[in-house]
């Protein structure tokens, strides 16, 4: 209350002082006029002239974000699709494929082509096992491509560091009907894991996801609990926070990045959730299952069909 007054005092002093002035100007000019007095109509009203007062500090809006909130919340959700953004290199990782090669000059072929890029550091080809094996840091899907360039069949049928780690590679697969996708993560030491993912059927815009705690889908992503977060993580946000899918007007999302301090061996049987919201307001659009995924030299299965093609099972 005193804090108010004093401003009162301090806003009706300008008013008061300008009467003054007034006075004395006319006295001083003619000493024979009458000593004329400002009309109320022309001095400031006291609440206009408060009004008119500065603030202390600068004005924000009801609703406005302080400044280091805001830029606390966008660095909240910035390190993983910074690095998808900005096309960062992932770190190296051993990945197999199978494809369909039957001579010499078929394993030519893919080494010539995978020798056009970078990223590759070493590729090594089995024409008996019909097996590619690449040790780079290329997104699966980009290495996939170039071996559909060739005019080959290609499947991923393994991918990470089998000598260091017990499971080294999981998956999770959306199956629609609306939202497709799969989304990968190996292994590449004990303090860093790789994710990568391919999406369709969402809504244009920018989406939260996030790996969750459990693998119950009873109710969708909003069964499967909170974000996943190690009782030892030490961090501003969850370690299960993925941060934002950026998803184009057709309505997919590509996604690869590096996380740090993820070990895949304890995300088996939690899940994947997407989100609606940017800041995963909602219950969730939809979630999936991480199961473990075949590491590098597990999987040389081979199914031959009918028509004489060879399928490539990855589980």
């Amino acid at each position: 209350m005193v804090g108010f007054l004093r401003a009162l005092t301090a806003a009706s002093a300008v008013p008061a002082a300008a009467a003054v002035a007034a006075v004395a100007l006319s006295t001083n000019s003619s000493s024979s006029s009458r000593l004329r007095l400002p009309s109320p109509a022309s001095l400031p009203s006291l609440s206009s002239a408060y009004a008119a007062a500065p603030a202390s500090g600068s004005a924000r809006k009801p609703n406005a974000v302080p400044p280091m909130a805001a830029a606390a919340a966008a660095a909240a959700t910035a390190d993983l699709s910074a690095a998808a953004d900005k096309g960062a290199a992932l770190p190296e990782l051993m990945t197999e494929f199978m494809v369909d090669m039957k001579c010499d000059g078929c394993v030519t072929a893919v080494k010539n082509k995978f020798q056009t890029l970078e990223g590759i550091k070493n590729i090594e080809v089995d024409l008996n096992n019909q097996v590619v094996r690449v040790l780079g840091s290329l997104p699966v899907n980009t290495m996939l491509d170039t071996l559909h360039q060739t005019g080959r069949d290609a499947r991923l049928i393994g991918q990470g560091n089998p000598n260091d780690f017990l499971v080294s590679a999981a998956v999770a697969e959306f199956k629609g009907p609306v939202i497709f996708g799969v989304v990968r993560l190996a292994q590449v030491n004990m303090e860093l894991a790789i994710v990568e993912a391919t999406f369709s059927g969402l809504s244009p815009g920018k989406h939260g996801w996030s790996i969750n705690e459990f693998g119950d889908l009873t109710r969708g992503a909003e069964s499967t609990g909170k974000v996943y977060n190690p009782s030892d993580y030490r961090s501003n946000k969850p370690l299960g926070d993925l941060g934002t899918l950026e998803t184009g007007e057709k309505g997919e999302a590509q996604f690869s990045a590096s996380k740090e301090k993820l070990k895949v061996v304890d995300l088996i049987g939690r899940s994947i959730a997407l989100y609606a919201t940017e800041d995963r307001s909602d219950p969730g659009i939809a979630a999936a299952v991480i199961a473990r995924s075949a590491g590098v030299g597990e999987n040389y299965k081979k199914l031959c069909t009918c028509d004489g093609v060879t399928i490539w099972e990855s589980s």
